[in-house]
């Protein structure tokens, strides 16, 4: 079904051009290694969702654990992965199409997938959601005490709670990544040749209240991961 979306999405049907001899046109799929690259994404779900799963289940809290992968079609986006909670929240994994067909590889497609995944097994939107709510009380109350009107006081506490959630994204983006090579891993991907995929993109550095750690921590992080599983260790 996966498939079948990301090729549909691509078709716009051209309309016929001239008299009656002529015939409209057949839609225009995607390009050939468009239809490579979500053959290749297809199966990495396949292989990858029930060790998602499964790791999702095991780990307490008890949370929903009915992943649901999308894929998001809109043209012009860039190539992008994202995690969030529908209504009934349920776990939401997404793609763009230009990530998909960016990836060099299986291995990259499931270490970014499991990353995505990590994210809700480790619980980061609700822990993010908390020590934001922590960090406007905190400045909140400070702005107070020191006599600030109510509108003062709600900016302070805003651009708190900011901080306090950028303060931990970091080690969050970390963390992901060490269950992003444990299901990688555990589905017979190679962790390590998956991110690779970090020497493609910017890298933020050590810079003040980054919401990712710089890109050689990160790939550090992904060897020690997998030196530990080899070995016989617990993520």
């Amino acid at each position: 079904m996966l498939l079948a979306a990301l090729v549909l999405a691509a078709c716009t049907p051209l309309p016929p051009t001239g008299g009656p001899t002529q015939r409209p046109m057949p839609p225009a799929g995607p390009p050939p290694d468009m239809r490579s690259a979500a053959a290749s994404f297809a199966q990495v779900i396949d292989r990858m969702e029930p060790i998602v799963t499964a790791e999702c289940r095991a780990r307490p809290p008890a949370r929903n654990c009915d992943f649901l992968f999308v894929v998001d079609t809109r043209p012009g986006l860039p190539p992008n992965a994202f995690q969030t909670v529908d209504r009934s929240g349920r776990p939401v994994v997404g793609f763009t199409l230009a990530l998909i067909a960016d990836a060099r590889n299986a291995d990259e497609l499931a270490f970014i997938l499991g990353h995505e995944a990590g994210h809700h097994i480790a619980g980061h939107i609700p822990r993010r959601a908390e020590q934001a709510r922590s960090g406007a009380l905190i400045a909140g109350a400070l702005a107070a005490l020191t006599g600030a009107d109510e509108g003062t006081v709600r900016a302070v506490a805003s651009i708190g709670g900011e901080v306090a959630a950028r303060r931990f994204a970091p080690a969050f983006e970390l963390e992901a990544d060490r269950l992003g090579t444990l299901l990688a891993w555990r589905a017979g991907y190679d962790p390590e040749r998956g991110a690779a995929f970090f020497a493609r993109i910017p890298d933020p550095g050590n810079a003040f209240l980054a919401t990712h750690p710089p890109n050689a921590q990160r790939m550090e992080t992904v060897r020690a991961t997998l030196a530990r599983l080899r070995a016989g260790g617990r993520v």
